[in-house]
């Protein structure tokens, strides 16, 4: 299990909700989560803010 799974796994509210917050574009849509789903997660969010998945990741590592 990657370090991204496991930070989205444990932390899932606040990282939706902190996400919301950085970016108002997101639609709780795009927040949809399933295990074993991190990369199309992460590209629903590039597609919506235009921010990188690097940049992303960091972001939710921040949290």
């Amino acid at each position: 299990m990657s370090v991204l799974t496991e930070k989205l796994k444990g932390n899932w509210n606040v990282i939706k909700g902190k996400s919301k917050q950085e970016f108002a574009n997101i639609t709780d849509d795009d927040q949809t989560y399933e295990g074993g789903q991190e990369e199309e997660f992460l590209g629903r969010l590039q597609r919506k803010t235009g921010e990188s998945k690097v940049k992303l990741k960091s972001f939710i590592d921040n949290i």
